[in-house]
């Protein structure tokens, strides 16, 4: 399964080149509970058919209904959902709690120009470099500019808005074992490009996870070869040093958010001093090396152990805090 936003703007091109008008959504901001973060995507045709979600399904279901009585007929426009009815573009929906939910709606024709920007979103989710994209609030279209390594998803300017594309979402696997598998299932489903590493010809006969990319190689020479972006998560998890330590050496020099390796706390001690020792990783880059791996569930079984992997390297990503919920 892909990252969703290459869902959106994969079906946002397929249907451009089929001649259709879309509906481009992105959420630009959130009050209270509102599910998606901002720069969430949605896109949709006027007959309803659409990818990506901007809410837990309420917020879809009345813009597809407005959407199909044409009241979206402005390049761009601004839309909030919960606040107060009155409100110039409000809706009629109320969000749970008080929430509130402000979109940025624009009309695309099925047009060379349209079919450009999409490729140039396309090429950046697929890429390692950010772009924010400058969409004027009257209509004139939009550009692109190389973006900060880190910053806001929406940046708020004059009569513009500024949202920002980076990379899809990567996780690199180091080695194939049965936590492994698990982890590639559960990334997968969350929608992460996955991507699993193992030289050895008799693990990866084994290995069978649908839309997981599977490469037959040292994970360290994927990933020294440029296989990381700022958006990459990095897990380790054979137990085989030789395979795990050798792929930690290469991933502390990358720009990964996330670097972990499975072991216990005794054999995460000892690595530290191999990778010290032999690996020459100074005490900063072994500071960015997550082991144990994971959050402390108290896993036992290679689904639980997954599943706190994949909890950690969302809480990371998310910025939280390991003790807030």
């Amino acid at each position: 399964m892909q990252h969703l936003d290459l869902q959106v703007i994969e079906g946002a091109l397929r249907w451009a080149n089929l001649g259709h008008r879309l509906w481009l959504c992105t959420v630009l901001a959130t009050f209270g509970s509102s599910p998606r973060a901002p720069g969430a995507m949605l896109v949709a045709r006027q007959d309803g058919e659409h990818l990506g979600s901007l809410s837990g399904g309420c917020v879809e279901e009345d813009f597809l209904e407005r959407l199909r009585q044409e009241e979206f007929d402005e390049p761009v426009q601004q839309v909030r959902y919960g606040g107060q009815g009155s409100e110039p573009n409000a809706s009629r929906v109320r969000l749970p709690c008080g929430g509130r939910l402000e979109l940025l709606v624009e009309r695309l024709e099925p047009s060379v120009a349209t079919l450009t920007h999409l490729e140039v979103m396309h090429a950046t989710l697929l890429g390692r470099r950010a772009l924010t994209r400058y969409v004027p609030l009257d209509g004139r279209g939009a550009t692109f500019v190389l973006a900060e390594a880190s910053g806001p998803a929406i940046v708020w300017k004059e009569g513009v808005i500024g949202v920002r594309i980076g990379p899809a979402l990567r996780l690199i696997i180091a080695g194939i074992s049965p936590v492994s598998e698990a982890c590639a299932s559960f990334a997968s489903t969350l929608g992460f490009e996955v991507i699993v590493c193992d030289p050895r010809e008799e693990a990866r006969r084994g290995f069978a996870v649908p839309g997981v990319e599977l490469q037959a190689v040292m994970p360290s020479t994927f990933i020294a070869s440029g296989g990381c972006h700022a958006a990459t998560a990095v897990v380790a998890l054979t137990h085989d040093p030789r395979i795990d330590d050798l792929a930690m050496i290469e991933a502390v020099r990358t720009q990964a958010f996330y670097i972990g390796v499975m072991g216990s706390k005794r054999n995460s001690q000892a690595r530290a001093e191999r990778l010290r020792r032999s690996g020459g990783l100074t005490e900063a880059e072994i500071a960015r090396i997550k082991m144990p791996i994971g959050l402390g569930l108290g896993s036992k079984t290679p689904a639980e152990i997954a599943l706190a992997v994949m909890a950690d390297i969302v809480r990371v990503h998310r910025g939280r805090a390991q003790d807030v919920l």
